[in-house]
């Protein structure tokens, strides 16, 4: 498992009834990720912990590292929600479970 990480979050992909993924993603998959308060998206490696796969409509523990981490410096917390991406689609939904990254932690 990679130790250079932002967050862990807890992860579910949408399936193809809900307007997700047709296929399962792979463990290092880079979707943009995209929290409420910022209009502005990072690419986010997520590695999945213990799989390899993540099949639509599973929950999933994952590590997430932002691509432009500076974007969201001072504005996360535990528990926020979030959605992930591919282009204009919503492929999934998220909440952080535990910020390693100490610059991205709001200060409120």
């Amino acid at each position: 498992m990679n130790d250079d990480f932002d967050f862990i979050a807890y992860l579910k992909y949408r399936t193809t009834d809900e307007g997700g993924r047709m296929t399962p993603a792979q463990s290092g998959y880079r979707p943009q990720v995209r929290f409420d308060f910022e209009k502005s998206t990072s690419s986010g490696r997520q590695v999945v912990i213990n799989k390899d796969l993540v099949f639509p409509g599973e929950y999933i523990e994952t590590q997430i590292t932002l691509m432009s981490p500076y974007l969201f410096e001072n504005k996360l917390y535990v528990g926020l929600k979030f959605e992930f991406i591919e282009g204009a689609k919503i492929i999934g939904m998220g909440e952080i479970l535990k910020i390693k990254n100490e610059k991205l932690k709001t200060t409120f």
